[in-house]
């Protein structure tokens, strides 16, 4: 993704004005008031992903790995195409020639591994649903955190290219000069390298997702109870309990895996359509001369692109209790370790320690409720805790 003030722009053209040309209003002000909005609700919510799965034991799954990865590759989107955006809607680009190619890098770099991430958590469900035997010994922490840093690896090498394909272009108008981040040369030789973006980090993801969630779907929602469990479950009276408490749990187990695969199928149709408009803009803008740059489509396309990478800590938040729960416990603890701060600055140290054991009593008692529920959901997927997404 090109940087934020040359979006499909050709930077190497002397413009002849006589004046700085200077964003209208209306759209500083929507540009920064968008961005700021998006950018603090998905830094948020991207630091509390990584906080929960790493401070919480039962929190640290195979797909877990992959979410914390996709995080992270989130925050640096936001924090390298997002904030930068709302300085260069109002100043033009502030930040200099190491500023365009670090930029620049971190972008790409965060696009494309939120999207191998995406692939790689997709193909660790196919793996624990579809063959779950399989899955015990291929699904492990141990592979998914080798599995991701091979990923990070891969992506920083391919982007290094883009120190190469980047740099700053000075403007001379009569009332300054406008420094720009964009092309080093001309435009349609990157033709190749976006295809080669659009058809590694996009096309494919897209045809493995829809493929393996195909898959996923037949098996969850159209076949039936695996035979030996139904034959369990009709077994004489003596075994009846048994039989009835297992086929709870399986029911329950499949109920889990049902949610966990709506959850993430739900982040591959919204990365699915969040980037349409980018990268179908991309193709376009290969294929026309002079581009297509209309400033409120472009404008849509970042503010796009900004919500995908913010977006998925609401969808955990909304359809996984296991991420609610930890969420809520996260806040929680936060709000206490400040009330405790505040308490001990009280000079009045029997109302300190009356408060103390009120604190204790109430977060022994949630903590007590949380691990119960932490216990059943466990306890209704068969997948134990290395299959199970939270």
């Amino acid at each position: 993704m090109e940087n934020n003030t040359t979006v499909f722009q050709d930077t190497t053209q002397v413009l002849n004005r006589t004046e700085i040309p200077l964003n209208p209003v209306e759209e500083q002000i929507i540009t920064i008031c968008l961005t700021l909005l998006i950018c603090v609700v998905g830094i948020a919510g991207n630091i509390m992903v990584v906080l929960v799965v790493l401070r919480t034991k039962h929190m640290v799954t195979p797909t877990n790995c992959y979410l914390v990865s996709l995080a992270i590759a989130d925050l640096i989107v936001l924090l390298a195409a997002g904030l930068p955006n709302i300085s260069d809607v109002v100043a033009f680009w502030i930040y200099g020639y190491t500023g365009c190619l670090c930029i620049t890098y971190l972008q790409y770099l965060g696009i494309n591994v939120s999207s191998c991430s995406i692939t790689a958590f997709t193909i660790e469900r196919y793996i624990a649903i579809c063959h779950s035997i399989k899955a015990q010994f291929i699904c492990t922490v141990s592979r998914a955190k080798r599995i991701i840093a091979a990923v990070w690896i891969f992506t920083s090498l391919y982007c290094i290219m883009w120190f190469f394909l980047v740099d700053t272009d000075e403007t001379v108008y009569t009332n300054g000069v406008v420094v720009t981040c964009g092309y080093r040369v001309s435009r349609s030789f990157y033709m190749p390298i976006y295809f080669l973006d659009f058809t590694l980090f996009y096309v494919i993801p897209l045809i493995v997702a829809t493929v393996l969630y195909g898959l996923i779907a037949r098996i969850l929602f159209m076949s039936p109870l695996p035979s030996h469990l139904n034959d369990r479950a009709g077994g004489g009276s003596v075994h009846q309990g048994h039989s009835n408490s297992a086929n709870k749990a399986n029911k329950g187990a499949v109920s889990a895996r049902k949610q966990i695969t709506k959850m993430l199928a739900v982040v591959v149709v919204l990365f699915a359509l969040l980037w349409m408009p980018y990268r179908t803009l991309v193709v376009v803008n290969s294929f026309i001369d002079p581009p297509y740059t209309n400033t409120w489509f472009l404008l849509f396309c970042r503010m796009c692109i900004y919500t995908n990478s913010a977006i998925n800590p609401i969808i955990y938040n909304l359809m996984s209790q296991k991420f609610r729960v930890a969420f809520k416990k996260l806040c929680k603890c936060s709000w206490r370790q400040k009330e405790k701060a505040a308490e001990y600055n009280v000079p009045m140290y029997y109302s300190v320690m009356k408060d103390s054991s009120h604190e204790s009593n109430e977060l022994a008692t949630e903590q007590d409720e949380v691990g119960g529920q932490t216990k059943r959901l466990n306890e209704t997927d068969d997948d134990a805790s290395t299959f199970s997404i939270s």
